[in-house]
């Protein structure tokens, strides 16, 4: 499968710049596989697609404000830094990404707040743009984190052309949310609200929580034709028990076990037994799917409308089928769906 395969003409104007009003009131596209059929629905109808027994599976990470700008000693450059990962607790290290990189060497200090309030040293250069930086703050570990947050402001992908509001630390959020540690977000979880999910808990749809921390690999572009080479970064995920055993059950009783988002369905599909069940895990995955694959856990999937040439599109077309799914695209650019974190859904059966 190459690169250029996944190309589409996506206009800009649907490029979604802001949520719906509410979470749930989006346009939901639905995909039937076996079928061949695409119906046009509202996010709200997906309760009529779920029975008594069947499986949603919820990524529970947590976004941070991961976007600061600061300024550069001695020359008092503006600098962007993209916190990616926290190495060391006790030393203040965080993995970063900084632009322009090219202007920030190792022994560089980097001001950040008013009055230069937060201060952070460059030691070390981890990839061709990031860096490690230890940030220079000898109080309490709680200060600390709550001044780096503080500064810090909701990372909206750089497609959204505005200025970052109060409401999109809200709403670029699941309400589920509680582990923090991604600096992109789950999107297809942002369309549940507690209402939509106490409906699927009256059908009688059990719910599961995985975790996986969306760092570096979600905001990398695929830069190689031959998909085979492209390599993700790895990422934090968590199985736990409890999860596993949810799911299992529904597989065995033949219920729908349906991922809720890209990051979902790698989740599950990262620690999957030889006879095709779920299994705990607590590690790293850089498991990069894209057709063909043969998917082992999932049986649906919720997803958003992804953008051209993106690892996310990719995944979704192994799920959906290539044909099916670019075919689907088609009509939702020709129906003006709304694409993007902030977009529309789609509901793959």
């Amino acid at each position: 499968m190459k690169l250029s395969k996944f190309k589409f003409d996506l206009p800009d104007k649907l490029i979604a710049q802001a949520p719906s009003q509410n979470r749930d009131e989006c346009k939901l596209m639905v995909l039937n596989r076996q079928k061949g059929t695409i119906e046009h629905k509202k996010f709200t109808d997906i309760v009529k697609y779920f029975n008594d027994g069947d499986v949603m599976v919820f990524n529970n990470t947590k976004v941070i404000p991961a976007r600061l700008y600061g300024n550069k000693e001695k020359t008092g450059a503006k600098i962007e830094v993209f916190l990616l990962r926290e190495l060391n607790k006790e030393q203040r290290l965080w993995d970063v990404l900084v632009d322009p990189a090219r202007k920030i060497r190792i022994g560089n200090k980097l001001y950040f707040g008013e009055n230069d309030s937060l201060v952070a040293e460059v030691i070390d250069n981890t990839t061709s743009r990031g860096r490690t930086l230890k940030f220079l703050f000898d109080g309490q570990y709680d200060d600390f984190k709550k001044m780096l947050y503080g500064m810090g402001e909701t990372p909206l992908p750089k497609y959204i052309h505005r200025p970052v509001t109060e409401e999109d630390s809200d709403r670029y959020q699941t309400i589920y949310a509680r582990f923090e540690g991604a600096v992109s977000g789950p999107a297809a979880g942002f369309h549940f609200s507690k209402t939509l999910l106490k409906r699927l808990e009256i059908v009688g749809v059990n719910f599961a929580e995985i975790t996986l921390h969306m760092g570096l690999g979600h905001l990398r572009s695929v830069d190689v034709e031959d998909l085979t080479k492209h390599k993700m970064d790895s990422e934090q995920i968590i199985i736990g028990e409890a999860c596993a055993d949810t799911v299992n059950k529904a597989k065995e009783a033949e219920k729908k076990v349906c991922a809720v988002g890209i990051t979902t369905l790698k989740t599950l599909e990262s620690s999957v037994s030889t006879n095709g069940y779920l299994k705990p895990f607590d590690g790293w995955t850089n498991k990069f799917i894209f057709p063909p694959y043969e998917f082992s856990v999932p049986s649906a999937l919720v997803t958003n409308f992804h953008q051209p040439y993106s690892t996310m599109l990719m995944s979704v077309c192994a799920f959906a089928g290539f044909d099916f799914l670019m075919q689907a695209y088609q009509e939702a650019v020709k129906k003006k769906y709304a694409f993007g974190d902030y977009g529309d859904a789609m509901l793959i059966l």
